[in-house]
C-alpha cells in the first residue's frame, strides 16, 4: 500500500523533497532513538546522577568518533555505515525468524534501491564521500544488487510456507526499496516500520506509558534539535542539497552506533525482560 501511494505521489523539485524528507525523519524517526535512556536503566541499572552523567559523556563520544571518522575517512564511513544499517534493519523481523532471512531483509534497503535509481543513490552518497568515490560504491552495489534479488526471492519462496506474515514484510520493504525513489522510500521504511516497530516494543518491554515514553524522549530529542540548528546555522554555506544529506545522514549514523550497542541484544533475544515474554 505504502509503495502503491508512493509512487502516485507527483514529483517534487528536490529541494522540497530533502525538506520534506528531513522532517519526516527528525519528527518520526529520530525519536525511536530517543528512547535509548529506558534500555540504560533497565540494562545497566542506571539510577543516579552521576550514573546518567557518565552515560550522555559515553554516548555523546561514539556519536562524536563516527562523525570523526567520516572526517577522516568518508567512503569508509560510509561503508560501514551501510553495513551497520544492515544488521541494525535486520533485528525488525519477529523473534523466530530464521538468519538467513534477516540478513536478506536487512540488506533489502541497501542494495536495492540501486536497481531502478542508481544516478540518484550515486548523487546521495557523493555528497558524503565525493563523486568518485560514490560512483565506485555504486557499482559495487549494483553488481551485489540482482544476486541479492536472486537469494531474496528464494528466501520467500520458503518464508511462504512458514510465516505468511513475515513473508509479506519482506515482500513488501523489497518492492518499496525497488519501486520509489530512495529518499522517498527511506523516510517511509524508517518512519512508518522501522521507528514505530521499535517504539511499540519498547513500550511494551518497559511496560510504560506512551506518556512516560514521550517524557523519556524529551530531553535527548530536545538535544538532537539543537544540535541540527546548530548545524544548519554553522555549516550553511554548503550547499543546501549536500547540506541536508550529510545533516540527515551522518546525523543518524552517529545516533546509530550508539544506540544499537545499546539495544540490539534486546532486540535479538526477542525483546525478552525477565523472562516475562
Amino acid at each position: 500500500m505504502l509503495t502503491v501511494a508512493a509512487t502516485a505521489l507527483p514529483q517534487l523539485n528536490p529541494q522540497a523533497e530533502l525538506c520534506i524528507f528531513a522532517i519526516l525523519v527528525l519528527v518520526f524517526g529520530v525519536p525511536h532513538g530517543a528512547l535509548d535512556p529506558i534500555f540504560a536503566r533497565q540494562l545497566y541499572g542506571i539510577q543516579s546522577l552521576p550514573g546518567w552523567i557518565a552515560f550522555t559523556v559515553i554516548y555523546v563520544t561514539l556519536g562524536a568518533m563516527v562523525i570523526g571518522l567520516w572526517w577522516l575517512m568518508p567512503s569508509a564511513f560510509l561503508t560501514l555505515f551501510l553495513i551497520a544499517s544492515a544488521v541494525h534493519f535486520s533485528g525488525d523481523l519477529v523473534p523466530d525468524t530464521p538468519r538467513v532471512a534477516r540478513i536478506f531483509y536487512g540488506g533489502a534497503f541497501i542494495f536495492f534501491p540501486v536497481l531502478l535509481h542508481a544516478a540518484e543513490v550515486s548523487q546521495l552518497f557523493g555528497f558524503l564521500t565525493g563523486a568518485s568515490a560514490a560512483d565506485t560504491l555504486v557499482a559495487g552495489m549494483r553488481w551485489l544488487a540482482w544476486p541479492w534479488l536472486t537469494a531474496t526471492a528464494l528466501v520467500l519462496v520458503f518464508m511462504w510456507r512458514r510465516n505468511w506474515l513475515t513473508f509479506l514484510e519482506i515482500a513488501s520493504v523489497s518492492l518499496l526499496a525497488i519501486a520509489v525513489p530512495p529518499l522517498l522510500a527511506f523516510a517511509l521504511f524508517f518512519c512508518v516500520m522501522h521507528s514505530a516497530r521499535h517504539v511499540l516494543r519498547t513500550q511494551r518491554y518497559a511496560g510504560l506509558s506512551a506518556f512516560r515514553l514521550l517524557l523519556t524522549s524529551a530531553a535527548p530529542m530536545a538535544a538532537v534539535s539543537v544540535g541540527s540548528a546548530l548545524a544548519l546555522y554553522f555549516f550553511q554555506d554548503l550547499a543546501f542539497d549536500m547540506h541536508i544529506v550529510r545533516l540527515v545522514f551522518i546525523g543518524l549514523a552517529a545516533l546509530t552506533v550508539p544506540h544499537m550497542l545499546l539495544v540490539e541484544r534486546v532486540r535479538f533475544s526477542g525483546w525478552v525482560k525477565s523472562g516475562s515474554f
